[in-house]
């Protein structure tokens, strides 16, 4: 089996000694010679594992992605992340794409059932993470919206043309129409250009809807 061997440490320190690379790289050899693997090596040297935008791991999914190998081969798991939602959108590539994860130190291996068994069991403890995340960001929502707090992006468009927005929507113009009508009086858009869309239209009423829903929470939590 044609495999990438992925080595990692996070500080230039590390890197320039060796040492860590070095460990990781043989215990990564050990298990080849053992079953027979044939291994290109990569390695992302002074780079954390805060995200999985590294350039050697890029280059070794990109690979992995175009059939030039058949597995990625971690020492230890926390070399390609220490995040279980990273790992689970790791190995969910590996699926779709028809190639294997494996990590020794924790015996996930997808080139095998019991391996695989445990990639699932990992797997479905992302999801629960992942299931959490939207709780709370719903919860924190809800809380912002009842404290009448606007949700959504600030508003940066002047009083006056949201006013004019608001009327020409209300007189039952399309919001093509009213992007017409602002590009032909020369109103420039919130960023300065002449030429108004339909989209740019769209953003201000959303805004404007947000900012009546504000001011009526918060009357709500006066009374």
């Amino acid at each position: 089996m044609k495999a990438i061997g992925y080595i990692r440490v996070s500080t230039t320190e590390q890197a320039e000694s060796g040492l860590g690379l070095d460990a990781q790289r043989q215990a990564i050899e050990s298990e080849a010679q053992r079953r027979g693997w044939q291994v290109t090596w990569v390695e992302d040297a002074g780079y954390s594992a805060k995200s999985l935008d590294r350039p050697g791991l890029t280059h070794a999914l990109e690979a992995l992605r175009r059939g030039h190998a058949e597995a990625l081969v971690l020492a230890r798991l926390d070399r390609l992340s220490r995040s279980m939602l990273d790992f689970a959108t790791v190995m969910e590539q590996a699926r779709g794409q028809g190639w294997a994860l494996v990590s020794l130190d924790l015996g996930v291996d997808m080139t095998t059932p019991s391996g695989r068994l445990l990639a699932n069991v990992f797997a479905a403890f992302a999801e629960f993470e992942r299931e959490l995340i939207r709780q709370r960001t719903r919860d924190a929502l809800t809380a912002a919206k009842a404290r009448g707090q606007r949700l959504g992006r600030p508003r940066e468009t002047s009083d006056a043309v949201v006013a004019q927005v608001v009327g020409l929507h209300t007189e039952g113009l399309s919001l093509r129409s009213i992007a017409g009508a602002l590009t032909e009086a020369g109103v420039p858009t919130t960023r300065g250009a002449e030429q108004w869309r339909a989209s740019s239209v769209r953003r201000i009423l959303n805004g404007h809807r947000l900012d009546l829903e504000s001011v009526a929470s918060k009357n709500g939590a006066s009374q």
